[in-house]
């Protein structure tokens, strides 16, 4: 085990280059709806169980299986009355179980990006020809059911291995959510190829939120607004980028949606906000900012 993989430099929030984002936006907003399976016996994995209970676990599987069936539906109506597209983060197994969210995601133009196959098979353990094969599986798979190529990576369940960006990168992929150590994007290095890390969230994230910190629902709406209101005002000096990510098996239940609507709202009201998708922010800042900054980017050895 390597003890600095050594991806990205040290750089001080302040006096870096300056970004403004499309039509002079301080901030890119986005939003992940992590659309997964998980699997009601998975194979198992030496460093990782699925449950906290033995497997097969019914209620473990059933709650999840509730945002398929309903939560995503819900959610999907709130982020359309404010004209928010998603930046799914798919398993793309999900393609095979649950065709017809695929479509209704697709219809609205949405973004895909891979999740792995089921977000209850871990990457942990694998070596390099099973990465591959899961890499390789999710561009075919996405491009056959959407018609998109995928432009970013999200590990299956959070777990990548020292290689998988290299990986990614070399197979044309953009940008990984991986990585949670800026509010701006930044160049990876990686062996071969161009990568950059989008800003995601753990701290925003709804499963942090209602599973960890086991906040009310209008506490994690005032916690979005918050959120947007740091990251916009020092996004006049720099621009930045901000992300919810959800799941719909807990933002998607009755007593939950509401606070996400108004949090959307909120956001949409207030000028010079670029509501966008993370694969047009990978392109923005691709064609306007990677050249100035993985000029301070260390190349591996």
């Amino acid at each position: 085990m390597m003890r600095d993989p050594h991806l990205y430099p040290y750089w001080p929030y302040k006096n870096r280059p300056k970004i403004r984002w499309k039509n002079g936006a301080k901030l890119a907003f986005w939003v992940a709806p992590n659309i997964e399976f998980y699997e009601l016996d998975p194979p198992k994995n030496p460093s990782r169980t699925p449950w906290a209970r033995p497997n097969p676990d019914v209620v473990g599987y059933a709650a999840r299986d509730y945002g398929n069936r309903v939560g995503h539906y819900r959610m999907m109506e709130a982020m359309d009355k404010h004209d928010v597209r998603g930046s799914v983060s798919l398993s793309v197994a999900m393609c095979q179980h649950h065709p017809e969210i695929i479509k209704a995601c697709n219809e609205r133009n949405w973004e895909f990006f891979s999740h792995g196959i089921y977000n209850t098979r871990y990457c942990y353990g694998m070596d390099e020809a099973q990465e591959r094969a899961v890499i390789e599986d999710s561009i075919r798979t996405v491009k056959e059911a959407t018609g998109q190529t995928i432009a970013g990576w999200l590990a299956p369940a959070l777990t990548h291995t020292e290689r998988t960006f290299d990986l990614i990168a070399e197979y044309g992929i953009r940008y990984t959510c991986d990585l949670f150590q800026d509010d701006q994007p930044q160049p990876i290095s990686v062996k071969k190829g161009q990568l950059i890390s989008m800003p995601y969230s753990l701290e925003v994230n709804d499963v942090i939120c209602y599973n960890s910190y086991l906040m009310s629902p209008r506490h994690y709406g005032d916690v979005l607004k918050k959120q947007f209101d740091q990251l916009y005002l020092e996004g006049e000096e720099s621009g930045t980028v901000m992300c919810i990510p959800l799941h719909a098996f807990l933002v998607g239940h009755p007593h939950r949606i509401k606070a996400f609507e108004e949090a959307l709202q909120y956001i949409t009201s207030h000028p010079d906000v670029w509501v966008t998708t993370a694969r047009e922010i990978a392109d923005y800042y691709y064609a306007h900012y990677y050249d100035t900054f993985s000029a301070w980017t260390p190349q591996p050895a």
